[in-house]
């Protein structure tokens, strides 16, 4: 039976440890708040006393309620202050030998039966136990950035913690309205282990020149629709902090090239570019510690005013009859331009026109689109299951079967049938776009346009150029995307492209992850979509994209990578064998059949 705890100390009142005292006030639970120096405690209350001040400012909180919480919280420096509680947390600099030291002190002022918990976000909750004489009563707590809002706590046990403090730990928490999962000593824990790979991807992009930090950040949003891209995530982390965590793990978690700092993030730290707590990270700031970003030296120009010769372009083909192809359609239709629509056959037409009718039927219904408007867009589109039918177009969209002979042969053929000058672009989302070109005689003519499904809803296009690719096919690229209202990214012909390239390892990491039975597919997604505030947990996304789809991508990157940290998982490739590919079957790493 659980004990209750009722007094809890907080060792470290920076941003998190601040955030931390916070939650535990705000819950009827009286903390001492403790720091090394006055000075230090004066800027933790200044932290804390900000946060209940806006909280109140928003209408969040009353007064009433404010001066309750400050009233349930005891401000110290020493940790002889901590001698009577029942819990206490640390969340000082994520440095080992500091942890240690203070644990042992700790140990040494606390009560016998006190538990002792670190934030830690990757070093080893074992490791700093045993600076302890009661390691079994150790254990890792971690809460995530913003501690009052993030709804999740990382719970971690070592070999020694004993089972009662894992139930006492986990009580807290449902007291604290969190949701917790716990789970075993390894690096990274669950969300962290995750999350960095895919940032220390991110930075080796920009690194290697394959996108502008802008760009990388907005495919990401407006892709995957997470809440920052992941050079702002690592301005807000500290570059100092990602660069500590990544090493840890790359040093703790068998040495995953994966979590190797790239040599930038070094760099950067050395120069002491942190982020936003320094003023200037990825990018500038307008003051230390300030969330606006400003202008800088690698800024890029405003985008002229008309990009590229968007009057070229009235008449748009688009080959294919998939679920891409008719939301391509649609859109061009509506952004008011004339489309021919070409499939290979008379039944895959009479699907295509169904669909694009259905839909714009449903936008009608849902007051996005009026009756007008949507007579018009039908009346500029061409039926029609002959490529022929684009000789005298302006511009081509192809949106066949992601098989490169398929494509190619495709090319071939439009190369053949269409006017010399017209641009030619294929919906790959991870073949490569040079070998799709090379099928033809006008290499220079040909970019890669990756739009996201749904067509009609996804703003992010995702603008593919070859080292073949001319300028002026580019701007063509340019001028279209922003005449059917999306987003354009820019990114070198590489397989994935932005999105794709960085997505998938991180969903290929969390198979591995459950693989290992380190955590089940519930408590990985929970961590992911409440410790990051992800929109979907790795294992509900795998299921809706497709397992075999992802498979088929995760292979291409490693094909094309050789990286052994991007080899496709054995889990994944034996569910795909297994006709386990996700909704669309009833079933991938979920039952769907009941649902």
């Amino acid at each position: 039976m659980s004990r209750e705890i009722n007094t809890v100390g907080v060792v470290g009142l920076g941003t998190m440890g601040a955030g931390i005292v916070e939650v535990f006030a705000r819950n009827g639970i009286p903390v001492v708040a403790v720091e090394v120096s006055e000075e230090a405690l004066d800027r933790g209350q200044a932290t804390l006393v900000g946060s209940i001040d806006r909280a109140v400012a928003k209408g969040k909180l009353s007064p009433e309620a404010r001066d309750e919480i400050f009233g349930r919280v005891g401000f110290a420096v020493g940790f002889g202050a901590l001698h009577d509680v029942d819990l206490v947390i640390e969340a000082v600099p994520e440095q080992l030998p500091l942890k240690q030291r203070l644990f042992a002190e700790l140990d040494q002022v606390c009560k016998p039966d006190a538990i002792l918990a670190t934030n830690t976000s990757s070093l080893s909750v074992t490791e700093i136990s045993v600076a302890t004489t009661r390691p079994n009563q150790v254990i890792g707590v971690h809460f995530f950035n913003p501690a009052p809002v993030m709804k999740l706590v990382e719970i971690i046990r070592t070999v020694v913690t004993a089972p009662e403090v894992v139930a006492d730990v986990e009580a807290l928490c449902a007291r604290l309205g969190k949701t917790d999962v716990t789970i075993n000593d390894r690096a990274g824990f669950i969300a962290n282990a995750l999350l960095f790979g895919y940032l220390n991807q991110a930075v080796s992009m920009l690194e290697n020149r394959y996108a502008t930090r802008e760009d990388i950040d907005a495919a990401m949003r407006l892709g995957c629709g997470l809440p920052m891209g992941p050079l702002a995530l690592m301005d807000l982390i500290g570059i100092d902090t990602a660069y500590e965590i990544l090493d840890t793990m790359y040093r703790r978690g068998g040495r995953d090239r994966r979590h190797a700092p790239v040599p930038l993030i070094k760099q950067m730290v050395t120069a002491g570019l942190l982020g936003r707590k320094t003023g200037r990270g990825f990018y500038t700031y307008e003051g230390p510690g300030s969330p606006k970003v400003v202008p800088d030296e690698h800024t890029a120009p405003p985008a002229p005013s008309t990009l590229g010769d968007a009057a070229a372009i009235s008449t748009i083909g688009v080959v294919g009859s998939g679920v891409m192809a008719r939301g391509i359609v649609e859109v061009a239709a509506r952004a008011g331009f004339d489309v021919v629509s070409v499939t290979r056959g008379e039944p895959q037409t009479t699907a295509v026109t169904e669909a694009v009718r259905a839909s714009l039927a449903k936008a009608v219904v849902k007051g996005k689109l009026s009756q007008a408007h949507q007579d018009a867009a039908l009346g500029r589109i061409t039926w029609s299951n002959r490529l022929d039918d684009l000789d005298d177009v302006d511009l081509v969209i192809e949106s066949v079967v992601e098989e490169i002979s398929v494509k190619k042969a495709v090319f071939a053929a439009l190369d053949e049938i269409c006017k010399p000058g017209v641009v030619l672009a294929t919906t790959t989302s991870s073949l490569p776009v040079i070998e799709i070109a090379m099928a033809t005689q006008r290499p220079a003519d040909v970019v890669g346009l990756h739009f996201f499904n749904p067509a009609p809803v996804m703003q992010l296009v995702e603008i593919v150029r070859t080292i073949r690719t001319s300028p002026e096919a580019t701007a063509a690229a340019d001028a279209l995307v922003a005449a059917l209202g999306k987003t354009g990214v820019h990114c070198a012909d590489r397989s994935g492209f932005i999105v794709n390239a960085l997505l998938f390892p991180y969903l290929n990491d969390a198979v591995r992850m459950l693989e290992a039975s380190y955590a089940t597919v519930d408590d990985i997604d929970y961590a992911m979509k409440l410790g990051c505030g992800y929109p979907m947990g790795p294992f509900e996304l795998l299921d809706t994209v497709g397992l075999d789809v992802a498979l088929a991508i995760q292979r291409e990157l490693y094909l094309e990578l050789r990286e052994p940290g991007f080899a496709p998982a054995p889990l994944l490739e034996h569910l795909v064998t297994a006709g386990y590919v996700g909704r669309k079957a009833g079933r991938g790493f979920r039952d769907h059949t009941n649902l």
